[in-house]
């Protein structure tokens, strides 16, 4: 189904607000509540868009790391439906070019990296070799991705219905760790990021009010982002391309700053490895690859584009596992509640 300027609205105001009730968003569509909720029911149900929970990826609270891997060419299949499996690897992407597959990484430290990981990855018949960049800061992420169908009016009335950290992105890390009974929660939340307390309750076999309680110490602890994705093909934006660059020393807040205001925009980060910056886009088509990379020299000066990688397909996005159609097929692989994350 092709999604209408309705859907695409709607999807706009949980992009802004990922938990926002439903009677909020209906203060800034103009439609009622139950219509509104109706209408999301209808898009989370056939995969078009959902809302999930994922660890933040900061490199100030634990690992992000994007690996390339290279695999025997028949066995190709293989070796991403077993990549898709391991819950730290979020997602997994098919690549046109010299590298076979891309994945992000996110772990709760260098060292589970290391050996949850790599020391895993040598027993996955058909992968050759690999080669990992890790993320040294993280600038943005597709949380801030936007749609882009609401009047400024509306995507204000959004934000100040949401309060401040609505997806989770710039909240402060908590102080102390959160317990292994808190690291509990955020396997439903990335099954659906808007659960309540109630629901949460219901798997877990808790009194309510408790789980209000850890939930509320888990939105604030800052270690989750909340997103709502859509489905890439419906999107207006089908294509995905990654750039490898090299961003003068001391340039990247700049440059970081410089592709806030491109819309295209879905990450940018820091590196180690051959290259320093990463840059990952959503784009409308292959001749917008040049366009891309024209704005990025102007913008960014003394960039160099090493490298730009368009993906074939994705098979796994941020934990959960995706259609051929690039709609959601309702299983998340995560293991959230098992990270090193607890006192």
């Amino acid at each position: 189904m092709e999604l209408s300027e309705d859907d695409l609205a709607l999807i706009n105001v949980l992009q802004i607000a990922p938990r926002l009730s439903w009677a909020d968003a209906a203060a800034v569509l103009g439609v009622h509540a139950t219509a509104l909720a109706g209408r999301w029911e209808r898009l989370r149900s056939g995969g078009h868009s959902w809302v999930t929970a994922h660890l933040i990826g900061d490199p100030h609270q634990m690992c992000l790391a994007f690996v390339a891997v290279d695999c025997e060419m028949h066995r190709r299949g293989e070796v991403m439906a077993s990549l898709a499996e391991m819950p730290e690897i979020v997602t997994v992407e098919e690549a046109a070019s010299s590298r076979d597959v891309m994945l992000t990484v996110i772990t709760a430290s260098l060292e589970e990296f290391s050996r949850k990981v790599i020391s895993r990855l040598k027993d996955i018949e058909g992968l050759v070799k690999y080669q990992t960049a890790l993320c040294t800061r993280l600038h943005s992420s597709a949380g801030s991705w936007r749609v882009n169908v609401l009047s400024r009016t509306q995507e204000a009335t959004a934000r100040t219905l949401a309060g401040p950290g609505a997806t989770g992105a710039t909240q402060a890390a908590a102080a102390e760790p959160l317990p292994q009974s808190h690291l509990a929660l955020l396997p439903f939340l990335a099954k659906d990021g808007r659960a309540t307390a109630a629901d949460i309750a219901r798997g877990l076999g808790r009194h309510p009010a408790t789980v209000q309680r850890q939930l509320n110490r888990v939105l604030a602890s800052g270690i989750l982002a909340f997103r709502c994705e859509v489905a890439q093909k419906f999107s207006g934006f089908p294509m995905t391309c990654q750039w490898f660059v090299n961003v003068p020393a001391g340039q990247h807040e700049a440059a970081a700053a410089e592709l806030r205001t491109m819309r295209n925009v879905r990450l940018s980060a820091s590196t180690t490895g051959s290259t320093n910056f990463v840059i990952i886009m959503w784009l409308q088509s292959l001749a917008d690859v040049m366009n891309i990379e024209l704005a990025l020299q102007q913008k960014v000066p003394g960039i160099v584009l090493v490298e730009s990688v368009v993906m074939l397909s994705t098979v796994k996005r941020v934990g959960w596992m995706l259609n051929p159609d690039s709609t959601a097929s309702g299983a998340v692989v995560v293991d959230a509640g098992g990270l090193d994350l607890a006192g």
